[in-house]
């Protein structure tokens, strides 16, 4: 929203009415290619022109995957034979597996439970999906949010074009950030669409739920680490249980695990950072907008700059996570197939590797 954006503070949300966004954009830009005193015209308009507030519909009804928890335990239900093992290994211990407490199991019983790496593996895939599909589809709203703010851009400059104010050669530039945000949105909600049906079809119910609901964000990501000797500890228990051979590879697999851990923590923590530097100098501008000391072009600029800081943070918070599994599944003797890519949190949208 042009003028709503230019009066409040940017703020991102999962609830965001796209259409609306769009039609406001639209209806302000038409308004726009026709004032002739320019950013004192605007701030007339926008006083006169508050946009509604936009309407949620309501989600639809399924398979609720609120929690970690949630995911594995509808994992475990597609693998029946399993059900021997669950139910050796205690109910106590079940739960601290589908919560996501694997360190505060007794190592131990990777020897006494017949198939308890089967059981942690399926517990890890589904575990993994489901963060991957949280991610992508959290962050098609700032995606989204991108390619409004690249809209209204364009549609402004078309106005402008025509009144004289601005050549074919600053149009066609501004044209080029439409085209690429685009393309980006598009690719996010494939990526939505392809997460989602990764999961769905991980847990076994390919054609068989109509529409999953999903939490609204990923976990927050906790202010400090576990210390590293308490990792260490717990790393020498599971390696006192298996043999030698096994204990090398269990060794190089963990010295990866806390560094992948380690790494992915501080840019979380970054990214989260560079989020509320982010709000603060969108603020800053609207004031600076609204006081006719900045521009529209640097509030849909701040705009973009916002969105895009979602994004990344929401990649780093996967990455976190899906490094902190696999942390906790090879100090239970796993051996992650490889291990998560910190390349950065602007493929938010695109599955990362495990």
């Amino acid at each position: 929203m042009l003028f709503g954006l230019l009066s409040t503070p940017l703020t991102l949300s999962a609830q965001t009415s796209s259409s609306g966004v769009e039609q406001t954009w639209r209806n302000a830009n038409d308004t726009v290619g026709s004032l002739k005193r320019g950013h004192a015209d605007v701030l007339k308009w926008e006083q006169a022109n508050v946009p509604p507030q936009a309407v949620q519909s309501p989600v639809a009804e399924g398979l609720k995957l609120l929690t970690v928890e949630d995911v594995t335990r509808q994992a475990w239900r597609n693998h029946r034979d399993l059900a021997p093992s669950l139910a050796r290994l205690g109910a106590a211990n079940v739960e601290l597996v589908a919560s996501g407490h694997w360190t505060e199991v007794d190592p131990g019983l990777q020897r006494k439970v017949d198939d308890m790496d089967e059981v942690l593996h399926v517990a890890v895939q589904a575990r993994k999906a489901w963060l991957q599909a949280l991610a992508a589809r959290q962050a098609v709203p700032a995606y989204q949010a991108i390619m409004d703010a690249a809209d209204a851009a364009s549609e402004l400059g078309q106005r402008m074009v025509k009144v004289g104010n601005w050549s074919a050669l600053q149009q066609a530039r501004v044209q080029l950030v439409q085209s690429s945000a685009k393309m980006k949105l598009t690719r996010a909600h494939y990526a939505a669409t392809q997460t989602l049906a990764s999961l769905v079809k991980t847990l076994g119910l390919t054609g068989t739920v109509a529409s999953v609901t999903l939490a609204e964000t990923l976990p927050e990501v906790p202010p400090q680490l576990v210390p590293l000797d308490a990792w260490q500890k717990k790393a020498l228990a599971i390696q006192a249980q298996l043999p030698e051979a096994e204990r090398l590879r269990n060794r190089a697999n963990i010295d990866m695990a806390l560094a992948a851990y380690q790494a992915s923590h501080a840019l979380a923590k970054g990214s989260r950072d560079e989020m509320k530097t982010r709000e603060f100098i969108s603020e800053e501008t609207t004031l600076h907008y609204n006081g006719m000391l900045s521009s529209v072009w640097d509030l849909l600029g701040e705009a973009r700059n916002q969105s895009q800081a979602a994004i990344d943070a929401i990649g780093a918070q996967r990455d976190f996570w899906l490094a902190e599994t696999d942390l906790q599944w090879v100090l239970q003797g796993g051996e992650p197939d490889s291990f998560v890519s910190l390349g950065g949190g602007s493929d938010a949208a695109a599955p990362a590797a495990h």
